[in-house]
């Protein structure tokens, strides 16, 4: 299966998805890898931008989709299977809701899209139960978007964000393809 695996800039959840992308691989999947400005080229305390997206690279042995001249062929000419953005953040999540596409992981997924293919969401967002929440609402109801199963991660510091659970990636991504969400969308 060729899956369009998207990252943005949740740094603290790199670990996570990247363990999730290996999986993929793993399993024989090939990866069309993009990531999104905010994360190509941000220093962050888990890492800096160079070697994280010198680690995807080298897992996935293919250049990272990093401009919008690479990403809007992956609708059209690539035409991946499925794509995945992990881990989405609010930011992502709120573009996508509202149609912008000026990035290269959300021009990838609108690209993706127009072949009416699923989309796999992994959110994780400090404020996917406050300001972002009707963006979550809004692409729950789109058709061919998916949501990675989400929890909250810290109720008492962070009572409005939510992070999906990326050990059930693999599984949503199954159940995506079949046309149907995984279940319970909240644990």
């Amino acid at each position: 299966m060729l899956i369009c695996y998207g990252f943005c800039g949740s740094f603290c959840n790199f670990e996570r998805a990247f363990a999730e992308l290996e999986k993929l691989i793993s399993l024989g999947h090939s990866i069309i890898p993009v990531c999104s400005y905010h994360f190509s080229a941000t220093d962050t305390r888990f890492g800096k931008a160079e070697e994280l997206m010198k680690r995807i690279e080298e897992a996935v042995n293919c250049p990272i989709i990093t401009t919008l001249s690479g990403a809007e062929p992956v609708g059209p000419k690539l035409k991946p299977d499925i794509m995945v953005i992990s881990p989405c953040t609010g930011n992502t999540l709120a573009k996508l809701a509202c149609g912008i596409s000026d990035t290269p992981v959300t021009l990838a997924a609108k690209a993706h899209l127009r072949n009416r293919r699923p989309l796999v969401l992994a959110v994780a967002s400090n404020d996917a139960l406050s300001a972002n929440f009707r963006n979550l609402a809004t692409l729950y109801e789109k058709k061919n978007v998916y949501f990675v199963p989400l929890c909250q991660d810290d109720i008492l510091k962070k009572p409005s964000s939510l992070v999906c659970d990326f050990s059930q990636l693999e599984d949503t991504i199954a159940e995506a393809l079949d046309g149907r969400q995984k279940l319970p969308l909240f644990v």
